[in-house]
């Protein structure tokens, strides 16, 4: 059964408000959706003098009211010294029976569009997520325990997370609101953890790939080709997480296909490992086999491999490869793709970080982006800036070059008015509470 956009709205603002607050809430380090830090030792987050670099600070005796080489904390936009980020706001003082509410409000601009990704309304200052979250973490460190997580999104990005899996209006594949603007319920599971090991069943974001569709879960405000066009979004199924030792996690379950809400659309295997090589590296693998959607009967294999090494304590690499190969009711390739993703992250402070992204997204296939075309190939060179102005904002200006060379000879391309390359420039704000 649907539920209705107001009616959820009320449900999570009443939840919050009208709950009693029994201490402050916090997201908890097994939530995915928070800003990402791309160090290990970060830098402090107030200022002591005489002993502050530009990025590290002794917090030794830190009082939280000195300077960093004569200047105040916060000088310079946190560019020059270190910064002071301060206490973050939260919606909800604290948890309600043990869940946690919460979200964010992300607003962006993007000089123009490219076919195939998300930011596909450009020239416009608009709500990109309006974004609630209730959560409870299923704790079995103490016995059984039980939690669970459902997710509302309103804004530009909401009709690219709808159940579009398959080509009808069930669950909120018909929740668009005019223009480009729409509502979604991307995520609405319960979850059970015993010690080691934990089972989540309901709708759930995927393992695949480095980036995601939460705004807080990424360092660029774009995204890849190879994250829109060759991974899902979302399953309904189950899965599970077993906590071998300190270092290894492993992943199994089974899904109804890709990006669906709760009904059928095919039968896949969901799984992989994570595991930490080194005090500075780590290794993830996922993979999904079987049918993907019963559209065009997809049927085929993905795998995804992530490398992240920091390199050192403000420098981190992200390296990236996905190899997606499908078929399907015809027996031809409806999908044959390989993305490579390498990202460096560089950490100037808690204020500010700096990032590239360089993608080689290798395409061909049936489906309708790729046009029966083979071997093409795309690619996209970003350079970014996260500025944090505080615990709760950031601000996520780039810059962003794609160019195209493929081989077509039709009039359908990556890029507005046939253009082989692009510079495109993007900005948003991300508000967390």
């Amino acid at each position: 059964m649907k539920i209705t956009r107001m009616a959820l709205s009320a449900m999570i603002a009443g939840a919050c408000f009208g709950g009693t607050s029994t201490g402050l809430l916090a997201q908890t380090t097994q939530s995915p959706y928070k800003l990402v830090s791309y160090s290990q030792d970060g830098a402090c987050n107030t200022c002591t003098a005489p002993s502050c670099t530009s990025s590290t600070c002794d917090t030794s005796g830190c009082d939280g009211a000195g300077s960093c080489d004569g200047l105040g904390c916060g000088a310079g936009f946190g560019l020059l010294g270190c910064c002071d980020l301060g206490d973050p706001w939260k919606l909800c003082d604290g948890d309600i029976c043990g869940w946690t509410v919460g979200g964010w409000s992300n607003v962006g601009y993007h000089s123009a569009n490219t076919n195939g990704n998300f930011n596909n309304y450009d020239g416009r200052t608009q709500l990109q997520q309006q974004w609630f979250y209730a959560e409870k973490i299923a704790d079995g460190s103490c016995g059984l325990g039980f939690g669970g997580r459902v997710d509302y999104l309103y804004g530009t990005d909401a009709p690219d997370t709808q159940a579009f899996g398959i080509a009808n209006e069930h669950w909120d594949n018909d929740w668009d609101n005019g223009g480009a603007y729409g509502h979604a319920i991307p995520q609405a599971y319960v979850e059970a953890a015993y010690d080691n090991l934990s089972v989540k069943a309901g709708k759930f974001f995927t393992l695949i790939g480095n980036e995601v569709v939460a705004a807080t879960g990424n360092f660029f405000y774009s995204r890849q080709f190879t994250f829109y066009n060759a991974e899902p979004f979302t399953h309904t199924g189950a899965l599970t997480t077993y906590k071998v030792d300190d270092d290894t996690q492993l992943y199994n379950g089974w899904v109804s296909g890709w990006d669906s809400g709760f009904e059928r659309n095919g039968s896949a295997y969901l799984g992989g490992f994570k595991r930490t090589l080194s005090d500075t590296s780590t290794f993830l693998y996922a993979t999904a086999l079987g049918r993907f959607g019963k559209t065009v009967g997809e049927d085929g294999y993905l795998h995804s491999v992530i490398y992240t090494n920091n390199l050192s304590d403000n420098l981190t690499y992200i390296s990236q490869s996905d190899l997606l190969y499908t078929t399907n009711n015809n027996n031809r390739p409806e999908r044959n793709t390989f993305g490579n993703i390498n990202y460096l992250i560089y950490k100037v402070n808690d204020c500010v970080s700096l990032g590239q992204r360089f993608e080689w997204f290798n395409y061909g296939g049936e489906s309708a982006f790729f046009h029966g075309h083979r071997n093409d190939d795309l690619y996209n060179y970003t350079v970014g800036i996260n500025y944090k102005a505080s615990a709760n904002l950031m601000f996520r200006p780039e810059m962003r070059y794609v160019w195209d060379r493929s081989s077509r000879d039709d009039q359908f391309g990556w890029l507005e008015n046939g253009k082989r390359a692009q510079a495109i420039f993007g900005t948003d704000m991300v508000f967390t509470f």
